[in-house]
């Protein structure tokens, strides 16, 4: 049913590759975000949560470099470890925190001098601008729906992103203490469609902001398009809400492997949520951003 729209929509939906660092630790932490393009001139829509992470980037990268920097300058003595948590507690850090993080926009352009970004004031969307490339890496762009009412209860529509990243072109580097970005190694990760049935919408005030499927959207598919099955966009995947369904076993006997086991087990229904088209569009409006659409 999708296999075309999703050939159409992998030509305009592109990755963003994160890898992060938390305190105390030298494991490097892969993850990822979509966003699509929606014109030749370096326009793409994502999420605001995916924009703020990128926006901040530099800020806890420049924080942990001062207090590396602050660390290299304590006395080698027996009051090393209580000046080193006197430092821990004025940069606030502790086990858990976020002390790097770096983004990789795959197959996006050619190259770039810096991004521009603009996040919706309620809503999780943002635009982004691709500064000073020469040549697109995208084939096409995203036609939104020009019907507002064509996103209807029972419709199936598809969601594309990079859901369980596979990319391993990271390391990191001891001598220097950073995690880097390297050119050997599983550079992309496979894009991961999921279907789903409109259930219901979102709205607020009156006012419709997004649709509701009936199945979740997955970790790595915030930003990605959601589209029928021409590849026409319905809207953006951004969250997936979970709802308990009162279907509770609590220290039900079972049998496995022959033996007879106590569990229990506690259902929930996970719901994607999309910010619907018609918001999209308006963002695009209010900055003067080109689209295009089709019936």
């Amino acid at each position: 049913m999708f296999m075309n729209a999703i050939s159409r929509a992998s030509t305009f939906t592109r990755p963003i590759n994160t890898i992060m660092r938390t305190y105390g630790g030298k494991q490097v932490v892969p993850g990822s975000g979509t966003l699509f393009f929606v014109n030749r001139d370096g326009w793409a829509v994502t999420c605001k949560h995916i924009a703020e992470m990128i926006a901040n980037a530099d800020g806890i990268n420049q924080h942990y470099q001062r207090f590396r920097q602050d660390a290299q300058r304590l006395p080698h003595d027996n009051k090393q470890q209580a000046a080193l948590k006197g430092l821990e507690i004025k940069y606030k850090y502790q086990a858990g925190s976020i002390i790097q993080l770096k983004n990789n926009f795959v197959d996006c352009v050619d190259s770039m001098t810096s991004l521009t970004w603009h996040m919706h004031p309620s809503l999780d969307l943002a635009l982004l601008h691709f500064d000073g490339f020469r040549q697109i890496h995208y084939t096409d762009v995203a036609k939104f729906s020009k019907n507002p009412d064509a996103a209807r209860q029972g419709k199936f529509l598809c969601r594309l992103g990079y859901a369980f990243p596979e990319f391993n072109n990271f390391m990191y580097n001891k001598d220097k203490d950073d995690i880097e970005w390297t050119n050997t190694g599983i550079q992309h990760s496979p894009q991961f469609p999921i279907e789903g049935m409109v259930t219901r919408f979102l709205g607020e005030n009156g006012q419709i902001y997004g649709i509701e499927l009936s199945t979740p959207g997955l970790r790595g598919q915030s930003g990605g398009p959601l589209f029928d099955e021409r590849g026409v966009v319905y809207g953006m995947q951004f969250s997936t809400k979970h709802l308990h369904l009162g279907f509770d076993l609590v220290d039900k006997e079972i049998q496995v492997n022959n033996q007879p086991k106590k569990i229990s087990d506690y259902s929930f229904l996970h719901l994607g949520q999309c910010i619907h088209a018609e918001a999209i569009k308006a963002f695009l409006r209010q900055h003067q951003v080109a689209f295009e659409e089709e019936s």
